[in-house]
């Protein structure tokens, strides 16, 4: 019996397993991240103002990108578009072209293209790309972010709850800084079955993917084992989402944790 724990242990922490020491990491430290840029009082979120917002006061953005019907990219949170829009349909479905049919909160603003962020940006503050794939499509959108970073000259990393982006990140991008993210899933997911809300709000999936940093729910650090153990022996980054108060901001920033914030600004 005792052998067996033993080996269920050994088995728990090579699973949750993660890549330490990229050398990139020490270049998104020392900021603050605007979540979906620096938005409210009219300000959508994931808008080109959202952004010039977060620029103008120092600091970096997490943001979202969703893979568009003829391969572009469009940066918005849902893959519906009825929250955010106020119209029926979902983005994936979109061309290009269409996205400026599609304003924002009841403002001018519209939904933006990830190149035209990557332009406003271009170096100037460090950036959080969330893939956010749908319907099978996590390799071409994975794929086609890679391609439209190729050349941006600033500081990025990648994460997403999806682990078969970060899979497919490891094959063929190693160098890029990628994250999970997660949270605990028995809090959150009623529609998932049990033992998948189990394997990855534990980051049981670690092992295929290999992350450099975990990026957890704030409200639901301290609810699992892994994250310590991804932390302390595996030595990752963590990455917080999303501080709604200066409180949570600064208890985030003392326990190590690299502070994604919405509402108050730091």
């Amino acid at each position: 019996m005792l052998e067996l724990l033993l080996i269920l242990i050994l088995l728990f922490l090579l699973a949750v397993r993660c890549r330490r020491g990229h050398a990139g990491w020490k270049d998104l430290e020392g900021w603050a991240y605007a979540h979906r840029g620096l938005h409210g009082d009219g300000v959508p979120e994931n808008s080109m103002a959202a952004f010039r917002a977060a620029l103008a006061h120092g600091y970096g953005v997490e943001l979202d990108v969703h893979l568009l019907k003829d391969g572009n990219l469009a940066v918005i949170h849902d893959s519906l578009l009825n929250r955010t829009t106020g119209q029926a349909g979902c983005v994936e479905d979109l061309t290009t072209e269409e996205l400026q049919n599609y304003h924002l909160e009841g403002t001018g603003e519209t939904i933006p293209e990830f190149m035209d962020v990557l332009t406003l940006f271009h170096g100037k503050a460090p950036l959080i790309v969330e893939l956010k794939p749908t319907d099978g499509n996590h390799a071409a959108l994975t794929e086609a972010a890679c391609k439209m970073l190729e050349t941006y000259p600033g500081v990025f990393c990648m994460e997403s709850f999806d682990p078969r982006c970060l899979v497919w990140l490891k094959r063929n991008r190693p160098d890029i800084i990628r994250g999970q993210l997660s949270e605990n899933y028995f809090r959150t997911r009623s529609d998932l079955p049990d033992i998948l809300k189990f394997v990855l709000t534990h980051n049981l999936a670690n092992f295929l993917t290999v992350p450099d940093f975990i990026a957890y729910n704030y409200a639901h650090r301290k609810d699992t084992p892994s994250i310590r153990i991804c932390l302390g022996l595996w030595k990752a980054r963590g990455v917080s989402w999303t501080l709604r108060s200066r409180e949570e901001y600064d208890t985030a920033v003392k326990e190590g944790w690299l502070p994604i914030f919405e509402g108050f600004q730091p």
